[in-house]
């Protein structure tokens, strides 16, 4: 009798060594540095792995940069590496590969940003090649995927045209060949729709087929005939007023079967043409760039008055589509640059006549 209940011996013996939840443990256990080892990343850790490939390059690299809070004996130690083997390698210069591998890492990261982060490994491979660079697509596509970079892919299209079944429609002039091999043989037009927070706007562009230039667009908040005949006289106006034979293909949009359009085209000795009622493909050279607008520049842009998308759509047809976006199917030059080779090897062709 007169014994005192201790509780469990294993709670008396444990005691003095625990440290109770929410309390600070004693500064001899709060020690960091190298002689406890604490302090090395768990990503570093994770991705060393003993006798993996590159593992004796990346436990040097780690030493480099931990060397000022780890000494190297220790180091080595938990690494497993040697400390010879750490100076022959601190030493020796970067090889001919290491050093190409980190100037295509820093051009392909220049031109997918140059692109406004639009670029996938085709055209960076271009401009790689442009630059000089003798490369594979394939070398890109990995390069770009180590990086973390990826291009933008087109989201379906939406129509805006209109149809009205009264209107006698122009024949199907050019039933998808757009490319007759000249400037100024076939011109391609549509309409399509931007928000803003003010409300709609809506662009109408020409399109040389030859070059995929845009050589005339207007954008009002309408879809009236008028957008379609501002964006035809740009179009002129660059091209010399009046190119003979011209033929400009639209869809069967009541604005480009109207009878002011019709007239324009009469009086300017323009043949037109219309694809087929509910076949996107008889147009598919005008929606492929609307594709394109909105894919690589509208999605990724809010634009809070009507006057700033006016401005800011025209400075991206104008400077980055026509003159520095690459086209796979005019060899992988911008609209600008195919027409200047053109005119010069025309200017040729000419001179040797």
């Amino acid at each position: 009798m007169g014994h005192r209940f201790q509780g469990p011996k294993r709670h008396r013996r444990d005691r003095g060594h625990r440290v109770r939840t929410g309390r600070v443990a004693p500064a001899a256990q709060r020690k960091r540095g190298p002689e406890t080892g604490s302090g090395v990343s768990k990503k570093s850790v994770h991705l060393l792995r003993p006798g993996s490939i590159g593992y004796e390059r990346k436990a040097f690299e780690l030493m480099l940069a931990e060397k000022t809070n780890f000494t190297i004996t220790r180091m080595v130690r938990l690494l497993e590496v040697s400390r010879s083997g750490y100076y022959v390698w601190l030493d020796r210069k970067p090889s001919d590969r290491a050093i190409r591998r980190e100037n295509i890492e820093q051009k392909v990261a220049w031109f997918h940003g140059d692109s406004d982060e639009v670029y996938g490994s085709p055209r960076i491979l271009a401009d790689l090649r442009a630059d000089g660079e003798t490369i594979s697509r394939k070398t890109v596509a990995k390069t770009m995927k180590r990086l973390g970079l990826v291009g933008i892919c087109p989201k379906k299209w939406r129509t805006t045209t209109i149809i009205d079944h009264a209107d006698a429609y122009p024949v199907d002039a050019v039933k998808r060949k757009w490319d007759t091999g000249a400037l100024n043989q076939v011109w391609v037009g549509d309409i399509t729709y931007l928000r803003t927070w003010e409300g709609w706007v809506y662009l109408a562009t020409v399109i040389d087929a030859h070059s995929r230039r845009v050589i005339g667009w207007a954008i009002a908040d309408h879809m009236r005939t008028d957008l379609i005949e501002n964006a035809l006289v740009m179009a002129m106006t660059l091209r010399g007023d009046r190119p003979a034979q011209v033929i400009f293909h639209s869809d069967r949009g009541t604005q480009y079967a109207s009878a002011q359009i019709t007239a324009f085209a009469i009086k300017n000795g323009i043949t037109r043409s219309m694809g087929l009622t509910g076949i996107c493909w008889d147009n598919a050279m005008a929606e492929s760039f609307f594709a394109t607008l909105k894919t690589e520049f509208y999605y990724r842009r809010v634009w809070p008055t009507r006057d700033r998308a006016t401005r800011e759509v025209g400075a991206w047809i104008e400077d980055r589509y026509n003159r520095r976006r690459r086209h796979s199917s005019i060899g992988d030059v911008s609209p600008v640059t195919f027409e200047l080779q053109y005119s010069s090897e025309t200017a040729e062709v000419q001179l040797a006549a």
